[in-house]
């Protein structure tokens, strides 16, 4: 028997459908007017996170809005469904799933995240040694300004903040150290250090500088093929592995099919 609650939910959702057929409701309006009160919920790196995955010419409007439509109707749609036995508690759950609902994209991005962080720090080393070669030519901000062409998608959101700051005034240490906050992977904040140094540094001193730069990135570079080779071996290993596996169980079942089978005789 369907209970009072879901009678409540499916009336409200042929109310809102003939209201919004009638013009006289936008489910769409009704997000974008609501939506600024929920802006204290977006999360610092939200941005950031979907420039990652999807680029940056991502609407974060569009996608923020979404969520909390999801949230607030998540809501509502519980709230209906408690109405019979509604107190604090069902009032309270009903809150709770809401704003897990409203999570639950930002988690994935984030998962999304951790699972290229790996991928981030292979690409490092090889964006490294390509500015090392514009820096010979020009100074660092000029330099990461021209890497920002060739440089893996990956890191294009982070370097034009880190320009950005550096051309609105900020000659301290802190934007090249946000940038390896954006990209927490091996020996990021020791590289962008010796990055902020070498643009400090005077033009006798650059050359020793430079020279040092380099072979930093060398031993990244070094690591970073062990890292793809221990990687390749252990897919080795488990390919192996699974075939072994694969193989005995294979000849367990035929030993056991030929056992009942040598019984049955």
């Amino acid at each position: 028997m369907i209970g009072p609650g879901i009678v409540f939910v499916i009336i409200a959702a042929i109310f809102v459908v003939i209201l919004s057929a009638n013009s006289h409701f936008s489910s769409k309006k009704f997000v974008q007017e609501t939506e600024p009160y929920f802006r204290f919920l977006m999360e610092d790196d939200y941005k950031f996170l979907l420039n990652l995955k999807y680029g940056s010419d991502v609407d974060l409007e569009k996608l923020y809005g979404i969520r909390v439509r999801n949230g607030i109707v998540t809501i509502v749609a519980c709230l209906f469904l408690f109405m019979s036995r509604l107190s604090f508690a069902y009032v309270l759950l009903a809150f709770i799933l809401g704003f897990i609902v409203f999570k639950m994209p930002y988690n994935n991005l984030k998962s999304y995240y951790k699972a290229n962080l790996n991928r981030i720090n292979l690409m490092l080393p090889y964006y490294l040694k390509g500015l090392e070669i514009l820096i010979q030519h020009y100074t660092v901000p000029v330099a990461l300004s021209k890497s920002i062409e060739t440089a893996p998608e990956i890191f294009k959101p982070g370097l034009k903040t880190l320009i950005s700051k550096i051309e609105s005034g900020d000659s301290s240490v802190q934007p090249y150290m946000d940038f390896a906050q954006e990209y927490p992977v091996r020996d990021s904040m020791r590289m962008m250090r010796l990055l902020y140094r070498l643009g400090l540094g005077s033009q006798e001193n650059k050359q020793e500088q430079l020279l040092m730069f380099s072979r930093t990135i060398s031993s990244l570079q070094n690591k970073s093929r062990e890292q793809k080779y221990k990687e390749r071996l252990e897919k080795m290993e488990n390919k192996t592995m699974m075939m072994l596996g694969a193989t005995g169980g294979g000849i367990l079942l035929f030993m056991l099919m030929s056992m009942m089978m040598f019984f049955d005789i």
